[in-house]
């Protein structure tokens, strides 16, 4: 499970170490280069409204092959095209596509024991950041060698594969319960209306997303202007620097089956909204955006894993709906973050763009501060 995630969610981010060579391949502006993350966190809301709710009544192991030959075939296409407009509208279909990792999180959810649940969220939860972490790592090494096309042949070609592996591995469901898909998707929303501790935690979730793409979406134009003017391979090797995020969503995930939520809340915030301040103050030197890169990784992951294990307590024979719901704020924010980030940076540089990710840092540690947050256990809606 940790492996298939850690594939399908590379889709999302193989394209930020590669902005500024898309800018001058298909000659657009930095902002409207920076839109195509934009696109394709757009994208992966609407499978996450549309789609992740299918895994309530859809057995799972079916749903998660069927969406990941989708993807191959989708960003197999990515691989061919030519026009900037067409690849606009397949960034979008690639991010509907690519929501496999989210069928599979409350799938392991399901299947673990109550008092070790943070933990598995958190094993599962490593798989996936270190598709995020390889994705722009290994778009920049393919992309240097044989160009940036040669990414999306390759991203596909894994993508089949595992879609192989996972009919032969995953686990079997029984039969689900018939409801009707505009029922389904609907009381995703529903979802959110009666139980307030979701909405606090997809008003966090939303914050912390669009921080994150505050940083990673302008950060290749930063490492290829001067100084650094960097390679694609280097650029991607940046991303490594978020193995923090690994070690910091193990650590949630024990202090979350602890009853920690709320200290890790207010921990995970901080440290988020410290990492700017190291990013703009280190911003002409490799070791500060290292830095930067690091503490902001383990703050995103430390807030992100205590939000799941919090809300896949609420309604366990919900999980998928639940999941989808939170997620879809989540990647809205995203979304909204490399669009704010894109125009920023195209005006301020990238201390306009430190400024902002504080400010959506600081709309985050103030309500943790101030929220009372239940233990990941409770069930209460108050």
């Amino acid at each position: 499970m940790a492996l298939g995630a850690c594939i399908i969610v590379m889709n999302l981010y193989y394209v930020q170490p590669l902005l500024h060579q898309l800018r001058g391949d298909f000659h657009v502006s930095t902002a409207t280069a920076a839109a195509l993350m934009t696109c394709t966190q757009t994208g992966y809301a609407l499978g996450l409204a549309f789609v992740v709710p299918l895994g309530d009544i859809i057995p799972r192991r079916k749903l998660v092959v069927g969406i990941f030959l989708l993807a191959a075939l989708m960003i197999g296409i990515g691989s061919v095209i030519t026009s900037f407009s067409l690849f606009v509208v397949l960034a979008v279909l690639i991010g509907l596509t690519s929501v496999g990792g989210q069928v599979i999180i409350p799938f392991a959810a399901d299947l673990a024991l109550e008092e070790q649940r943070g933990r598995v969220i958190g094993k599962v939860m490593t798989g996936l950041l270190m598709g995020v972490l390889l994705s722009r790592t290994f778009a920049g090494l393919i992309a240097e060698a044989w160009g940036w096309r040669a990414v999306y042949v390759s991203a596909a070609v894994l993508l089949i594969g595992m879609a192989a592996v996972m009919h032969f591995v995953l686990p079997q469901e029984p039969v689900r319960s018939h409801v009707r898909y505009r029922t389904l998707v609907m009381s995703s929303w529903l979802l959110i209306t009666k139980h307030r501790q979701l909405q606090k935690r997809a008003y966090l979730g939303s914050l912390l997303f669009a921080a994150n793409s505050t940083l990673w979406t302008p950060l290749s134009f930063h490492l290829a202007g001067a100084p650094f003017k960097y390679s694609n391979a280097v650029i991607g090797l940046f991303g490594l620097f978020g193995v923090a995020g690994i070690l910091a969503a193990n650590t949630a995930g024990a202090q979350a089956d602890k009853q920690r939520t709320k200290v890790m809340t207010v921990i995970g915030a901080s440290i988020l909204m410290v990492s700017f301040a190291v990013l703009g103050i280190g911003q002409h030197m490799l070791i500060g955006l290292a830095l930067g890169i690091i503490v902001m990784d383990a703050g995103m992951q430390t807030v992100q894993i205590t939000n799941q294990s919090v809300i896949y307590s609420l309604m366990p024979e919900a999980r998928s709906r639940i999941n989808s719901a939170y997620m879809v704020c989540c990647f809205s924010g995203a979304s909204i973050g490399s669009y704010i980030s894109g125009v920023i940076y195209s005006q301020y540089g990238w201390t306009g763009d430190c400024w902002l990710g504080g400010l959506f840092g600081a709309a985050i540690v103030i309500p943790a501060l101030l929220w009372r947050v239940p233990a990941a256990k409770s069930v209460s809606t108050s």
